[in-house]
């Protein structure tokens, strides 16, 4: 097994400023070649713990991949310390000279002329390999250590670094290193807690050979159930591994969403396109999330047809024609609401079912009888209406991501039950 570390660069990491994003895509790209990332760290534009990171990292791994620090700006100090690092010498790369005027001039098109700071993205460590960067002015720079350690730099802008992981870093991976086959086979529950799964699978992980490893991944009132090998070639590892995870679906059949890594929105979408069905969307506290994550699918319109944010009062009685005496007697956050909602959503865009949800995402707004994290759902159908209350006690953003992926479940369930 080839160990890999990931070493990010950046205040804006430090301070909270910056998601880390690109640590995880990473080390999604190098397990799947046969990788394991043993750490990932971030440290910032500080020159003395950038050296620092990089001697402990070259301890623990093999191959140590660096993103960020790259650019034109003072603060950007990455490319002058691998320089100094690995006893180089800065020197200007013709190909990625003409790449960097390229850009500018018939990609940019900045007026002016094309500042020195720009123009010295061309300059590289002679120690190094230039990765060709498509995407952008900063190169890629991959450099072999006297101990047969790799260290690979990369720009910390997600769409570049994505670009150069897939063109250029992966395949000189493949042919520099000879590599395992890592396999994982995920199972996709809903409706029962992390904890009593695993007290259903005590038995079953006890009898899985020592190289066969189960992950339990909660998110959202769902739990994901990894089963990971790995071994010499994929074909191998994939016929081991696949009758304990066809052992392992037998003891969660009646939670059992999908035995495949995939969302409830892909979910539920390959269901509604299986039917021929479609879904409309009518969202009050969710602000349009379950739209969101349903059109991120390609091929969504295929089964989808829009929605209505009905997140004011009007806008349910004027376009949803909620009854202005249910929203007076029961009050916007109530069944009789959530259900009159997705009715008419149903009838209003034509389609063969729609979902509707309504509550109190909090941090305020909440009351004695409807306190912050009360959510109503309703699914309609052409003949059937079904509702569902949650009671969630978490920050505004995780009331909403919460909702949306219980809302999708309680679709899936629904459309199952009624065709």
């Amino acid at each position: 097994m080839l160990n890999a570390s990931i070493i990010t660069i950046g205040d804006e990491l430090l301070i909270g400023q910056t998601i880390d994003t690109n640590s995880a895509f990473i080390a999604q790209e190098l397990n799947r070649i046969g990788i394991w990332v043993r750490r990932r760290v971030a440290v910032g534009d500080v020159y003395k713990d950038i050296w620092e990171a990089l001697d402990e990292e070259r301890k623990q791994s093999s191959l140590i991949i660096i993103t960020g620090g790259l650019g034109p700006t003072a603060d950007d100090i990455t490319k002058p310390l691998l320089c100094n690092y690995f006893g180089g010498k800065m020197v200007t790369d013709p190909g990625v000279l003409e790449h960097v005027k390229y850009l500018f001039e018939k990609i940019y098109r900045r007026p002016g002329p094309i500042l020195e700071r720009n123009l010295r993205q061309a300059d590289v460590p002679d120690v190094c390999t230039v990765l060709h960067n498509a995407r952008g002015s900063a190169p890629g720079m991959w450099f072999e250590a006297e101990d047969n350690r790799v260290f690979i730099s990369l720009p910390g802008v997600p769409h570049e670094m994505k670009g150069l992981i897939q063109d250029q870093v992966i395949p000189r991976l493949l042919t520099r290193f000879p590599l395992p086959a890592i396999v994982h086979r995920t199972a996709f529950t809903a409706g029962m807690g992390e904890s009593m799964i695993a007290e259903r699978l005590v038995d079953f992980e006890a009898s899985l050979p020592p190289h066969i490893k189960l992950a339990y991944l909660p998110s959202y009132g769902m739990v994901r159930l990894r089963l990971t090998s790995q071994g010499p070639d994929r074909e191998t590892v994939e016929n081991e591994l696949l009758p304990f995870f066809d052992q392992l679906k037998t003891f969660i059949q009646d939670v059992l969403v999908t035995d495949t890594d995939e969302g409830l929105e892909i979910v539920v979408g390959s269901i509604l396109k299986g039917k021929g069905k479609t879904v409309a969307t009518a969202e009050s506290c969710t602000g349009g999330y379950i739209a969101h994550l349903i059109t991120s699918i390609p091929g969504s319109s295929a089964y989808y047809q829009g929605s209505v944010i009905s997140y004011a009062n009007q806008i349910k009685e004027k376009v949803l024609d909620v009854p202005h005496e249910t929203l007076l007697a029961h009050g916007a956050v109530s069944e009789e609401t959530v259900i009159a909602m997705a009715q008419n959503a149903r009838k209003l865009l034509g389609t063969d079912y729609a979902l509707a949800t309504s509550g109190i995402m909090g941090p305020d707004g909440g009351s004695e009888e409807k306190p912050v994290g009360t959510v109503w759902i309703a699914v309609a159908g052409a003949e059937h209406t079904a509702t569902l209350l949650l009671n969630l006690r978490f920050d505004r953003m995780r009331n909403i991501a919460q909702t949306a992926a219980q809302a999708l479940n309680f679709l899936r369930k629904f459309i199952l039950a009624h065709e």
